[in-house]
């Protein structure tokens, strides 16, 4: 019943977040300077409602999935997976597309996955800690694949990201719930690449060195924005950290007015998850953005993320990848095919931000139709991961996981008890 469940809320949200996007889309062609005034109102509204009657659907989703998979005690966790998360979640989402907000319905989708399997948890003999874990676990891959429509990715992403901290050991349930997820997905919408199809081919030894290239900036400029994300809290002055604190909503405010004006400076390219300029640029066989939409967009994602605005990172991370891609080949306009160099910055990028480069060149290979680069993606997000474990050690959502788990003092009373 759940993986059911998961699939037609696949379908759902890709198909609202188009039509949320949409009615932006209409709204900034009429009135482009009214971004200045609702998204400041909107971002600030969204934290609101997160903080006043959702607490717990922040940000992507994927760090509370994270945190109650790590959790060993065998008690449900409601604050995080409900119901009641499910409809703030979707609500919250919405809203921040209309706005415009450089956000993606993928990363939600997992929280959403994990949620319905684990509103199963406590009935019949569904009772323990690991089952607990296979439950949430597999909801959260079921949500990436149904969202893409990449099931590989899907098991790779359960394997890869979320048990970082537990031996994988549920195979047949989660490859189960992909599958039956997938099914639904593919039966609605039929069988489709993200971002359409591409032949480009990339020969391994006769492109090396674009793909060390690729590689070190995906990893370069994906570390940063982790550590960015990771430290920002800590590394401000300790009036401005304060002042942060004790005012969220003006914080919220002033990201959202922040991205209003990218927006503006952009023609509104770096608003919602970036996917017509990331399918325009594949499509395309020279540089076709101003070099600086990639940082644009990396900035838009980040203020987004910093703001704690519920909202994914998937989809707007390969659209910088795509971006930064764009303005590489346009340095560069020899260095390799344009589409191929787009391709493998989505990937390195990806992988550079996560620090998952299985998953990353799976989920780009999937949603690009790119299988004859392979081995191409697989070096570029290895070389990516590596850089960007030097910039940033810790690992992205399992850093940002840990202000979700338990006190060590909740933890020891839960034992009592």
């Amino acid at each position: 019943m759940a993986p059911v469940l998961i699939g037609l809320a696949g379908v759902s949200m890709a198909k609202a977040s188009q039509f949320a996007f949409g009615i932006n889309t209409w709204i900034i062609s009429h009135f482009s300077w009214a971004a200045l005034f609702y998204m400041p109102a909107g971002f600030a509204f969204m934290i609101y409602l997160t903080k006043r009657f959702f607490p717990g659907i922040q940000g992507s989703g994927i760090p509370q999935v994270i945190a109650v998979i790590d959790d060993p005690s065998h008690k449900k966790k409601n604050n995080l997976l409900s119901i009641k998360i499910i409809i703030g979640k979707v609500i919250t989402l919405m809203c921040g597309l209309v706005m415009g907000a450089s956000i993606g319905h993928e990363g939600p989708m997992v929280q959403i996955g994990a949620s319905i399997m684990h509103r199963f948890y406590g009935y019949g003999t569904i009772r323990t800690a690991e089952q607990r874990r296979m439950l949430v676990l597999s909801g959260g891959a079921a949500g990436i694949a149904a969202t893409f429509n990449t099931p590989i990715a899907g098991i790779m992403f359960a394997m890869e990201e979320l048990t970082k901290k537990y031996i994988f050991n549920a195979h047949s349930s989660t490859l189960l719930t992909v599958i039956i997820s997938g099914f639904v997905s593919l039966a609605i919408v039929g069988n489709y690449t993200y971002f359409g199809y591409t032949n480009e081919a990339l020969p391994f030894l006769t492109h090396i060195p674009a793909i060390t290239l690729c590689g070190i900036v995906g990893g370069l400029t994906g570390g940063l924005f982790s550590l960015i994300v990771q430290k920002f809290s800590i590394i401000l002055p300790q009036k401005i950290r304060e002042a942060i604190q004790n005012h969220p909503y003006k914080f919220a405010a002033l990201c959202g007015l922040i991205v209003a004006l990218l927006g503006l400076l952009t023609n509104s390219m770096v608003y919602g998850t970036g996917y017509m300029p990331t399918r325009l640029s594949l499509e395309s066989d020279t540089a076709l953005h101003a070099w600086y939409y990639g940082p644009a967009k990396f900035l838009a994602t980040l203020l987004s993320a910093l703001s704690s605005i519920p909202g994914g990172l998937f989809a707007p991370t390969l659209a910088v990848g795509a971006g930064i891609g764009d303005g590489l080949s346009l340095l560069f306009p020899n260095l390799a095919p344009h589409s191929a160099i787009i391709i493998l910055v989505m990937a390195a990028y990806l992988s550079g931000l996560t620090r998952s480069p299985l998953t990353s060149f799976i989920v780009t290979m999937e949603i690009t139709g790119s299988q004859q680069m392979l081995l191409s993606l697989m070096a570029a997000t290895l070389i990516a991961s590596m850089v960007s474990k030097v910039i940033c050690p810790a690992p992205f959502y399992h850093a940002l996981a840990q202000r979700f788990e338990p006190s060590p003092a909740t933890q020891k009373a839960d034992k009592t008890a």
